[in-house]
């Protein structure tokens, strides 16, 4: 991550109307694109789980944060076919872009604090991956650590059914360089927001792949 690269910037239907660094576009609100990668589980009982990565103390948004299994910004020039490097740099798993399910795009303008405001184009994907949590090669300086969660568990706490979620993970430690197991109960406030109609997409999504076996 470098606050001087440098992303398409475009109006509010999309359409590109320059190029802007990093730093200006959050500094000033300029609408950008995003790739964002869900990847899902499947448990030999047929119950759906979550990748969550930890995102890294030093990030410029949402630090400490509860993220997106795989998500970052398309650069100058890229395609969102050229998304699926995030995979690669963030998670280590290469992947066809044809392997991947498309959810949609979603907008999301967030007022991070008065000098960061985010407004972006969502590209939603989801992939299905039954690595164990340590098989993963995650980027140590993008990424603390990984957490898998019950989709059913993570769908409550959003909805406000439940208020916390126990779960499981690996976290890297930066003094030791190894990573650890960690338990860690995960409320709300422990996960990076999207909206409503982003969720509705991503869980609607999901649940119609299910039910035509997409998902494994």
């Amino acid at each position: 991550m470098s606050l001087n690269e440098i992303f398409d910037v475009f109006d509010e239907q999309m359409v590109k109307i320059g190029e802007a660094s990093r730093q200006n576009v959050h500094a000033q609100g300029l609408w950008h694109q995003t790739f964002h990668c869900w990847v899902l589980s499947q448990s030999l009982e047929g119950e759906l789980n979550l990748l969550l990565q930890l995102r890294h103390k030093d990030k410029d948004t949402y630090p400490n944060l509860l993220d997106i299994s795989c998500a970052g910004h398309l650069l100058q020039g890229e395609s969102v076919e050229d998304g699926v490097r995030e995979l690669q740099e963030e998670l280590g798993l290469t992947v066809p872009f044809d392997e991947l399910q498309f959810c949609g795009v979603i907008k999301g303008e967030y007022m991070i604090s008065e000098t960061v405001i985010d407004r972006e184009f969502n590209h939603i994907f989801i992939y299905r991956c039954n690595k164990l949590l340590e098989e993963y090669d995650f980027q140590k300086n993008e990424i603390s650590g990984l957490f898998s969660i019950k989709l059913i568990d993570f769908q409550q706490l959003l909805s406000g059914k439940i208020d916390l979620i126990e779960t499981e993970g690996i976290v890297f430690d930066e003094t030791k360089k190894e990573i650890h197991n960690e338990s860690r109960k995960i409320y709300l406030k422990d996960i990076v927001p999207n909206s409503d109609d982003y969720y509705k997409l991503l869980f609607d999504e999901i649940s119609y792949s299910n039910e035509r076996g997409a998902i494994k």
